[in-house]
């Protein structure tokens, strides 16, 4: 709780108010970026702060490449789903349960 999450690309703050082709989820962090293309090319880096903590900090940088080939490699289509076997929840509280596919 209180924690918010910003992405950086080659040392600039993502401003992602009027990008319809990423998005950052505040509930866990993640960028994602539809339609890859070469101006995507660089280094990302998340970056997180409280401020009820009074704290900042920031990730290593993670390198983002083209491949050349067209391949996705270990991102090939392929859909999995893993819940645990018993999710346990208080009545009256919410529960949510992600199904996430990833592929071209």
């Amino acid at each position: 709780p209180g924690l918010s999450y910003t992405w950086i690309f080659n040392n600039n703050t993502l401003d992602l108010q009027e990008d319809s082709r990423r998005f950052v989820s505040q509930a866990t962090g993640n960028l994602y970026l539809a339609k890859v293309e070469p101006w995507d090319v660089g280094n990302y880096t998340c970056a997180v702060s409280s401020a009820e903590a009074r704290r900042h900090v920031r990730g290593t940088p993670t390198a983002l490449t083209l491949r050349g080939d067209g391949v996705m490699g270990e991102y090939e289509p392929k859909i999995e789903v893993h819940f645990p076997e018993t999710t346990y929840a208080a009545k009256g509280s919410s529960v949510r349960l992600e199904c996430f596919a990833l592929g071209k």
